[in-house]
């Protein structure tokens, strides 16, 4: 693809074969097809009915906890996202498909009640979303996170919230409520002070300025916030950190943390073929230092490894985090979950007795 051609307002710019599909369409004579548009189609939102909706989290570099996400696909884009892969499980490429063919669990809200009246439930947090963007923009229309909330603060159950839009304010009244309570962290994840890398990085998320002015709200209303200064790519964002850290801390964030960047399955290719188009004078240094943090490979599944890479430049960047939160921000952290509160329906209809 030239670079005049380069899909703007996409992270990916091609959709790769989905290997769970024996057959699929393929444009086998590209000369007779408008191309770029057939690519750049609009997005598209298919309607699900799940039957559970709260997956367990069982992976040791995550601890122990719940997800739940309300949408499959995002339409926020991020080139370096890891869900992509899991796109490819629902019969659609991890490319271009993700960003517009988004999945829609209209009955999350009830589900998740369903879920909760389970005698047998174990009371963790709830990880809203941890796999795609629980605010993207269809959130807006839909207010299926909304409702979740209001499901979570009738239980009085614990959620972990993470997200790239400052959609999470119009839920301030919500997030407050569980604040009270002790039921609610949110993460922010910052990954880029820089406008024009955003742009092409993650290009239909929030500006930095306006998630820095997110963390802000949050914290004045009291609600406990972490930033998540990820993904780090090495040779792209990671010169940035001390800046971020800095800005994160003088908006009232609790807590900071970071991860590498990892490019799993189909990310990798679809990752080298953005960043060749999108900065090809930087794409062989970003490559080649990513695969150096993880053991000369651009993907890395390793257990304990995968979320920090290993050599000297992935010390040199754990190096630098910690040094820049020990200058901007020693000594916080952030409030820990209260599980007692929690109660089912028929908890409550018992206490009336």
């Amino acid at each position: 693809m030239k670079a005049e051609e380069f899909l703007k307002g996409r992270g990916a710019q091609y959709n790769p074969a989905n290997p769970y599909l024996k057959q699929e369409y393929v444009a086998a004579h590209i000369e007779g097809l408008d191309e770029p548009m057939l690519s750049n189609s609009k997005t598209e939102f298919l309607v699900e009915h799940p039957k559970k909706v709260v997956n367990k989290v069982d992976s040791p570099d995550l601890g122990l906890g719940y997800s739940l996400n309300p949408y499959q696909g995002c339409e926020h884009g991020c080139i370096y996202c890891y869900a992509r892969n899991t796109h490819q499980y629902w019969g659609y490429g991890a490319g271009l498909d993700f960003e517009r063919k988004i999945i829609v669990k209209e009955n999350a809200p009830e589900a998740l009640a369903q879920q909760l009246e389970n005698p047998n439930w174990q009371v963790m947090p709830i990880m809203l979303a941890g796999n795609t963007d629980c605010y993207q923009p269809i959130e807006a229309k839909k207010k299926l996170t909304r409702r979740i909330l209001e499901v979570l603060l009738q239980y009085r159950h614990p959620v972990s919230m993470i997200t790239k839009n400052a959609l999470i304010l119009r839920d301030l009244d919500l997030l407050q409520e569980l604040s009270k309570l002790d039921l609610v962290h949110v993460s922010i994840s910052i990954t880029t002070l820089n406008e024009q890398l955003r742009q092409k990085l993650e290009p239909r998320t929030a500006s930095a300025t306006k998630r820095l002015e997110v963390v802000r709200q949050l914290c004045s209303a009291g609600i406990p916030v972490n930033v998540m200064v990820a993904p780090i790519i090495p040779g792209l964002n990671d010169s940035e950190i001390p800046a971020i850290i800095k800005q994160v801390a003088e908006a009232g964030a609790s807590n900071v943390a970071y991860t590498m960047v990892r490019l799993n399955g189909s990310i990798g290719p679809i990752f080298e073929d953005w960043i060749r188009q999108a900065f090809p004078e930087k794409a062989d240094k970003v490559l080649n230092q990513i695969a150096d943090v993880h053991g000369g490979q651009l993907n890395d599944s390793r257990f304990g490894v995968r979320m920090r890479g290993e050599g000297k430049m992935a010390e040199a960047i754990n190096k630098l985090f910690k040094m820049s939160r020990q200058k901007f921000m020693p000594g916080r952290q952030m409030r820990p979950y209260n599980y007692s509160h929690f109660c089912t329906k028929a908890g409550k209809q018992l206490g009336l007795f």
